[in-house]
């Protein structure tokens, strides 16, 4: 846990319900261990949707569509959300929980692998989500950047893993290693990148908040 256990219980209690339909996915997809956004993660997220305004968010790992869900009621009407997932079963359960929100036309899921679907996508996203397997989002970040135009917000999660990327390779599991040092190499290459001014945040399992500050070709060293 990065906060303080009383702290985020605090910060938890001061959270508005999100109606019926999130707060019944979100206690489901607990209740299963299905990962989906933190509360004070959420909060972080929707203040800054609402500061950006954007007109195209794309989301990187849609799991149950519980965070497009909560993205889709806080953007405006002309605001379209295109969200990327590749396991089968909570394909179907997004497209069901669209569906009941009546927000489903607003919301569009391309089914299949990320690192596949990034390279096709064309135009740019003035705000994008990366919330997908924490092993490629360092892969991900050349068509992540070519796809943000200057003024562009990439907020990506779970980028602390629970606090153990301030750890030594040698401190976690030995089949953690390779994310470990995949997500290290991910938070240098964002906050030395020119084109990038990011923060990184310890709250929920941490975020990284990244602004486009120029066009860029897209280069960045992957190992």
């Amino acid at each position: 846990m990065i906060v303080e256990e009383r702290i985020r219980d605090y910060l938890y209690s001061l959270e508005p319900d999100e109606g019926r339909l999130c707060e019944a996915i979100a206690r489901e997809a607990l209740e299963r261990n299905i990962p989906i956004i933190k509360r004070e993660t959420k909060a972080l997220l929707k203040t800054l949707l609402v500061a950006k305004q954007p007109r195209a968010v794309l989301e990187v790992g849609t799991a149950v569509g519980y965070s497009a869900l909560l993205m889709a009621q806080i953007t405006g009407e002309d605001c379209r959300i295109t969200t990327i997932e590749k396991y089968e079963p909570r394909i179907q359960e997004a497209r069901e929980n669209f569906a009941k929100a009546g927000i489903k036309e607003k919301i569009r899921l391309l089914e299949g692998d990320a690192g596949e679907i990034l390279k096709s996508l064309k135009g740019t996203y003035d705000f994008i989500f990366m919330d997908g397997a924490k092993g490629q989002y360092l892969h991900w970040l050349p068509d992540i950047l070519r796809l943000m135009p200057a003024g562009g917000i990439l907020f990506s999660d779970n980028v602390l893993q629970d606090g153990d990327v301030v750890q030594s390779r040698y401190a976690v599991e030995r089949r953690d290693r390779t994310i470990h040092g995949r997500m290290r190499e991910y938070l240098y290459q964002i906050k030395h990148m020119e084109a990038l001014e990011t923060a990184v945040i310890p709250i929920g399992d941490g975020v990284a908040v990244s602004v486009k500050r120029k066009e860029t070709d897209g280069s960045v060293r992957v190992e």
